[in-house]
């Protein structure tokens, strides 16, 4: 059987993928081991966060359908960085677990382009450096003129409780052992990353009046423009904290704990640690926060986002049971830590097809990344390229000074990783410009132009620039006597304390009707616009000094310590390998734009 584009994996990026392919036109196979398991929520049940609300937004703009999935799952909206200007607010939701891979299941199967099958990809077929399809476990050969490899945790897969381990993917799922030996064949180079999960525990043996709620936030917007329908009724999270009998636990059972008796050996996530990680590498804190994060409206099943760990099952009850509030807490599912493979990305191009073999992709875990949201932004950029490979077009890429998915991409392309990649608002140079709540303005002509979001929908995006602009110009224009002096409102707005409710008495705003959906939308990004216009213009700048940056001398005795506001992670990497120009720091995996533009204007000032 023949088919444009074969997608293997049925997760985050295997979604994005066959959606963006097939809204394209191309005949599409989704390939998968469990039907069930499309879209499912491996670990804690949440979309977004700082960075990720980027994009997830962005993947919508595209039009992808992480956003509206979520929009429609959700459970609890809230919003971090408040404390912060509305630029850097990023948006987090908390999802129904259960209801999310079906209605994930559901969108695809409703596309007439895609068809679904359960079965496990053993080898990628592949002629004369070209990919030609795939053949399964049961020996059935499917044609393809694309492929693309979204196999998430499963490729070589082991799991690890205790010091018991076992293959799988997920708890109880198989390894795709075949498929890893099948790309080490081809010529790829691999490895393997370590990530984990919590226990899960039944919400009847909590004793909530121990913790602390924290209620959702409902004017938090949808995560999609397209999304109309009011949210459902949220629910709470809670927060509750180890103590110093929770870290004793830990630390006189390290010898049963697979990542401090050497069992494994593989990288895992820096800024998401096992408990056992924290415990030893920050003892000096006397707690760790935990999130009491529900899985779905209608489970008992409760996610405490904090504790993820491998140790033994038994030592999980033991330590649980020493946290305030869980003392009683019944185990529903155990934790684990998870040992997985994938290629070094570097052997891909920024449309994340091969350098290797022509027509076979890469996205989502595979490429070494970590969470849905890096997933789906992969998946979706895979599946538009292998669309235009089928049609013979020019590729799509994404660039660094456009997208946060440029981000990702460019970085694991050009640096590659060598520890779990996570997506931070540090990777990127330009994060004033490339905000959340531009992300539609910024990349809808993109999805608009291949086919994935319909002129209306377009068309509500041009009108809601062309409201900001014209917004903006009558902002300027428009004085008034303010504190004695003859201002613009645009001079007014610009005031640190002034927000756009305040100047709203002097206008009449015959431009926002009340006909227009996304009225607020306008009104924080005229703020945004005119309060963080001078940022924007310093990113600007800086974009234009990026070619320069070979030139530019590290002083070769530089104490990178004392540079503000390095991480403890950059500063370990530049003693590392203490390059000799910022072109050469820029290189090295994990160094992000950010730090170059301290080290840079460090190097200014001194």
């Amino acid at each position: 059987m023949n088919y444009d584009v074969i997608v293997i994996g049925g997760g985050h990026s295997g979604i994005e993928a066959s959606w963006s392919s097939a809204k394209m036109g191309c005949a599409v196979l989704l390939i998968t081991i469990d039907i069930n398991g499309i879209g499912k929520i491996s670990c804690n049940p949440a979309v977004g966060g700082v960075a990720k609300g980027n994009l997830v937004r962005e993947v919508d703009a595209l039009g992808g359908i992480i956003g509206k999935i979520t929009d429609r799952c959700v459970i609890s909206f809230r919003i971090l960085n408040r404390s912060k200007g509305k630029a850097v607010w990023a948006t987090r939701a908390q999802v129904d677990r259960f209801l999310y891979p079906n209605m994930a299941r559901s969108i695809l199967e409703k596309n007439e382009n895609i068809r679904i099958f359960q079965a496990k990809v053993k080898k990628i077929l592949v002629k004369s450096k070209k990919v030609i399809g795939v053949e399964t476990n049961f020996g059935e050969v499917f044609y393809g003129k694309t492929v693309i490899v979204c196999a998430g945790t499963f490729l070589k897969s082991t799991i690890h409780i205790g010091l018991t381990s076992f293959p799988g993917g997920r708890l109880y799922e198989e390894s795709s052992d075949e498929l890893f030996d099948s790309i080490n064949e081809l010529g790829f180079v691999t490895k393997h990353f370590k990530t984990g999960t919590c226990a899960r525990l039944d919400k009847r043996t909590i004793d909530f009046s121990k913790t602390i709620e924290q209620p959702p936030e409902l004017d938090t917007k949808p995560f999609s423009f397209s999304t109309t329908q009011p949210i459902k009724e949220q629910m709470s999270c809670f927060i509750t904290y180890t103590n110093s009998k929770t870290h004793k636990v830990i630390l006189k059972n390290l010898n049963r704990s697979p990542l401090y008796t050497g069992k494994i050996k593989s990288k895992g996530v820096r800024y998401c640690p096992s408990l056992e990680d924290k415990v030893v590498k920050f003892s000096d804190k006397e707690r760790h926060q935990i999130f009491l994060e529900p899985e779905g409206r209608d489970s008992v099943e409760i996610y405490p986002n904090g504790i993820s760990t491998s140790l033994p099952f038994h030592v999980q009850e033991e330590f649980i049971h020493t946290i305030e509030g869980l003392e009683n807490a019944r185990i529903l599912r155990p934790g684990y830590g998870i040992e997985h493979g994938l290629i070094d990305t570097r052997e891909l191009y920024p449309t994340l097809e091969s350098k290797l073999i022509e027509g076979l992709y890469f996205a989502g875990q595979v490429n070494g990344t970590t969470g849905y949201e890096e997933a789906a932004a992969q998946g979706i950029v895979a599946g538009i390229n292998a669309g235009l490979k089928v049609h013979r077009k020019a590729p799509f890429i994404l660039t660094r000074h456009n997208s946060y998915i440029g981000v990702l991409i460019d970085d694991l392309t050009t640096k590659g990783t060598d520890e779990p990649y996570r997506m931070f608002t540090s990777r990127c140079e330009f994060r004033v410009s490339l905000r959340e709540s531009n992300a539609d303005i910024r990349l809808a002509h993109m999805g608009f132009k291949y086919g994935l979001i319909s002129k209306d929908e377009y068309q509500l995006i041009l009108e809601k620039k062309e409201k900001i602009d014209t917004q903006i110009k009558k902002l300027k224009s428009t004085k008034v006597l303010f504190e004695g002096k003859r201002l613009s409102l645009f001079d007014i707005l610009k005031r640190p304390k002034i927000d756009y409710k305040d100047i709203e008495p002097y206008l009449n705003d015959g431009n926002l009707n009340s006909s227009y959906p996304h009225i607020e939308d306008i009104k924080r990004e005229v703020e945004i616009e005119i309060k963080y216009e001078g940022f924007m213009r310093r990113e600007m700048a800086f974009l234009r000094e990026i070619d320069n940056f070979d030139r530019i001398k590290i002083p070769p005795k530089l104490d990178f310590s004392k540079v503000p506001s390095l991480s403890k992670e950059v500063v370990e990497k530049l003693n590392k390998f203490r390059p000799v120009t910022l072109g050469e720091a820029i290189r090295i995996s994990g160094i992000t734009p950010a730090a170059i533009l301290n080290i840079y204007n460090f190097i200014k000032k001194n």
